[in-house]
């Protein structure tokens, strides 16, 4: 600004200055300093120091740190740096609104002093006219960085204004968190109360076994050697004595197995002539032993019979209780050989002449053939099994060659050759038959039948009884693991 020389003295009426309005407060008590580029534009402001960083860092700072250090601190603590943010954001803005009245102050301030320069400057004349336009120009600067200032305060009051809110919302979300984390614990400390009793109780319950124990193991103590006591001096006295009672048991076991066995045959025996009794009155009767390996026979029993050239037969399997009759596809003969399949029931025959019906029952179930489970185990652990036979039937017309061929049953298979020549060689399926002869025969349980495929079948004979039944088991066995079930024609 231009100095007035001191040799001008003019006499200015007390009019011209207007005075300022009592109600503007002076943010400070001297006028501000500030520098003056060209065109009278005025310079930024010089920056006073600071001693410290402005409550928004401070703020924008602890908010960083809160979102980096989220997950490692605990709920109560997220909750009380929300708290203190929210309350620096409040104050924050307080500050704000101070600033918002110190600019308008500043408004109205710039206001009136431009008012007395126009006022001023009409009254002036000169080089001092130019220095007041010139002040006039630098209060018109001065007003436009205030609006300048103005909007960045705005802009920043938007700012702290959405940071209180989000703050404010994070705060009562920690809240929240906070209260149910809250009934979280208190539930789990809850839950630790009733172990921690449970656990209490237990133990009392193992300090009171423990003493009861202890009060009761002297008297324990004192039994086991009194009774150790005993048995030495019983042993030491009696040694042969228990020696003689041992030998007595064996020898009673063994007495009690002789007479289990003689008491068998005695009611098999009762049954045998209880039969013979009810034969008298009958008209025919089955000759044979009713076990597996035998062969069944019709023969009349009083001459009111009728001749058995002149009867018709079918044979049935009953079910020990009698609650099942089977018909035996095939076995429309006087005589019947039992297969393993028979064993556990017994044989029903029906015998039709003149019209009239006669029904002949085995005593009791078909009993097996001593020895013939451990042959077929000892077969069942080899990788197949062979057999001599001789081939009666081929599709069903007599064989007449008489030469031996071995029959292999095999895990997979069934094959029948002789030396190098191979019969039939067939895998186990559905088309495949296997099952005991169920024709009139003198060597009935000796043979069997075997389909290999559909055309193709065999009657063969075996060299005895247990073999024969011993190849139907275990090829049987075998078929059952390719879910193939070997059985009779039309069963």
């Amino acid at each position: 600004m231009t100095k007035i020389s001191p040799e001008f003295e003019e006499n200015m009426p007390a009019e011209v200055i207007l005075p300022v309005s009592a109600d503007v407060s002076f943010a400070c008590n001297h006028f501000p300093k500030y520098k003056l580029g060209p065109d009278n534009q005025i310079l930024d402001e010089p920056k006073e120091d600071n001693k410290g960083p402005s409550l928004k860092e401070v703020v924008e700072r602890e908010t960083s740190q809160l979102s980096e250090q989220h997950k490692r601190l605990s709920v109560r603590d997220l909750a009380s740096k929300f708290d203190k943010n929210l309350s620096a954001a409040a104050k924050l803005a307080d500050e704000a609104k101070l600033r918002e009245v110190a600019s308008l102050e500043g408004h109205v301030l710039l206001k009136k002093l431009r008012d007395a320069l126009e006022s001023l400057r009409g009254r002036m004349a000169g080089r001092h006219k130019e220095d007041v336009e010139q002040a006039i120009s630098m209060v018109e600067a001065l007003a436009v960085k205030l609006t300048q200032k103005e909007g960045e305060l705005i802009q920043e009051k938007f700012e702290v204004k959405k940071l209180a809110n989000f703050l404010k919302q994070a705060s009562e979300d920690a809240k929240k968190l906070v209260n149910q984390e809250k009934s979280f614990a208190c539930a789990e400390i809850e839950s630790a109360r009733g172990v921690v009793q449970r656990f209490g109780e237990a133990l009392e319950e193992e300090e009171r076994i423990c003493e009861n124990s202890k009060n009761q193991a002297p008297v324990v103590q004192e039994l086991i050697e009194e009774v150790q006591e005993g048995r030495r001096i019983k042993l030491m006295h009696q040694p042969n004595k228990m020696i003689d009672m041992e030998h007595e048991l064996r020898a009673l076991r063994t007495q009690i197995r002789e007479k289990s066995i003689f008491s068998v045959k005695l009611q098999k025996e009762l049954a045998i002539s209880k039969r013979e009794e009810e034969n008298k009155s009958r008209l025919y009767m089955l000759d044979g032993s009713e076990s597996l390996g035998s062969c069944l026979r019709l023969r009349p029993c009083s001459d009111r019979a009728t001749l058995l050239s002149k009867c018709s037969f079918q044979w049935y399997r009953i079910s020990s209780e009698g609650s099942q009759k089977e018909v035996i596809a095939g076995a429309n003969k006087s005589a019947y050989a039992p297969e393993p399949i028979d064993v556990g029931r017994m044989l029903e025959v029906e015998i039709i002449s003149n019209g009239q019906k006669v029904t002949v029952t085995t005593a009791g179930p078909i009993d097996p053939a001593a020895g013939l489970g451990s042959y077929v185990e000892t077969l069942l652990r080899k990788s197949n099994s062979e057999f001599n036979v001789v081939i009666s039937q081929v599709n069903g017309q007599d064989h007449p060659s008489r030469s031996v061929h071995v029959l292999n049953v095999g895990k997979m298979r069934i094959k029948l050759c002789r030396g190098w020549i191979t019969k039939a060689r067939e895998i186990y399926s559905m088309s495949m038959q296997l099952c005991g002869v169920r024709a009139e025969s003198t060597a009935a349980a000796k043979q069997l039948f075997w389909q290999a495929r559909k055309g193709l079948s065999y009657v063969l004979t075996f060299d005895s009884e247990r073999e024969r039944n011993a190849a139907i088991i275990v090829s049987r066995k075998y078929a059952q693991d390719f879910n193939v079930i070997l059985a009779g024609p039309d069963d």
